[in-house]
């Protein structure tokens, strides 16, 4: 079981740290290095905004890369989207047997899925993800085959799962990136949210068990929410975490670190400090006008159907760009919230959303006399 930190060295060094960033000038995610800004000792690194999935800071983020436990989100999302949570599973002998980080779960022992899902995320049992799995998919040869669809369903495009756990096995592999694709992903489940950020809970079955959160940042870090650790030889420390502040949610990953808990503060801290959400544009905002023929009214305005966000850096370097494509004209009738068009966003050249564009009212069609006369007297000219 991992203890969270006590030392005074450590939270001495978060304190300055968080000093620094807050007299730091912003910095640009490019121009970082590893003489500049600050020092990240994982060997692949990324930042992203939860909200717009835009990414703030990498290192190697398309780099494969063993992901040790961090395996484990998808585990417990596909569990969280295709179970039901107060289901009994019944452990057997090959979950049971599963090494390692384990809740020493025994063959025949009954918990519920939800249960197994708290010690698979909180406790990092790998017996608990093979039991999840079994329950799922009948076996986790079955139960792997989904992980991996899901994982190229939301743009996990260099993921491969080989087991639902993160032991080492050949050519199971990930990057930083899609981590952080797939924890964003995750976090739009309430339950997910919950889970990663629990430090600690009793669940039963033969015998009652207290897991504890390996995630030191929970304790340590304010504003902490999630959301996995890993380790393995080959994995190294690895690090998934979430943070929200002010109403802003970032999700760090970092991969074969000499110290995941500091540098996954650097990265928050970097993003909290040198980045804002703004509004790039908002619902109903009027974007365009398209001329209405044949209507009682000659145009109409195209405004925005949804809000979209965007990051952008505080030193106004950069700011979102509108791509606007638009009808040239309508015939009437027009029916307000008819499609006219699309807006997409992008902050330097990265499209980061798009809306569709819509009739801002109603339009009603001329008197049919009237449109044949306006017609007759053009031909006539």
């Amino acid at each position: 079981m991992q203890r969270s930190p006590g030392t005074l060295s450590y939270l001495a060094a978060v304190v300055l740290l968080a000093m620094y960033f807050s007299c730091a000038q912003p910095v640009h995610s490019e121009e970082l290095s590893e003489t500049g800004a600050f020092f990240i000792t994982a060997d692949a690194a990324v930042l992203m905004d939860a909200r717009t999935g835009q990414i703030l800071y990498e290192k190697n983020a398309r780099q494969k890369r063993p992901p040790a436990s961090t395996t484990k989100i998808m585990t417990a999302l596909l569990a969280l989207e295709g179970g039901d949570l107060q289901q009994i599973v019944t452990v057997s002998p090959n979950a049971a047997s599963t090494g390692e980080a384990s809740l020493d779960l025994r063959p025949g022992e009954k918990l519920t899925l939800e249960e197994l899902i708290y010690g698979a995320m909180l406790e990092s049992g790998n017996d608990a993800c093979v039991a999840i799995a079994e329950h799922i998919s009948g076996t986790e040869e079955n139960f792997v085959l989904l992980m991996n669809q899901k994982a190229k369903m939301i743009g996990a495009e260099d993921t491969s799962f080989k087991n639902s756990n993160g032991l080492p096995a050949a050519g199971h592999c990930t990057t930083a990136r899609d981590l952080a694709v797939i924890t964003r992903y995750a976090l739009r489940n309430d339950i997910f949210r919950k889970v990663v950020s629990t430090r600690g809970r009793a669940v039963g079955g033969e015998k009652c068990r207290y897991l504890s959160n390996t995630n030191r940042l929970l304790w340590s870090y304010a504003w902490a929410d999630g959301v996995k650790t890993g380790t393995t030889g080959e994995a190294g420390n690895c690090l998934v975490a979430s943070a929200t502040k002010d109403g802003r949610q970032l999700i760090s990953v970092v991969l074969h670190s000499d110290d995941r808990w500091l540098d996954s503060v650097k990265l928050m801290e970097f993003g909290f400090e040198n980045f804002n959400l703004v509004q790039a544009v908002g619902r109903g905002e009027p974007i365009a006008r398209v001329t209405v023929k044949e209507g009682t009214e000659k145009e109409v305005k195209a405004v925005a159907g949804a809000g979209i966000d965007a990051v952008v850096p505080k030193n106004g370097r950069e700011r979102p760009e509108k791509a606007v494509e638009i009808k040239k004209d309508v015939i009437a009738p027009v029916q307000k919230g008819q499609y006219l068009g699309r807006v997409t966003i992008l902050v330097k050249g990265e499209v980061i959303g798009s809306a569709d564009l819509v009739a801002d009212r109603s339009v009603e069609r001329e008197n049919a006399l009237r449109v044949f006369l306006k017609k007759a007297g053009g031909y006539f000219k």
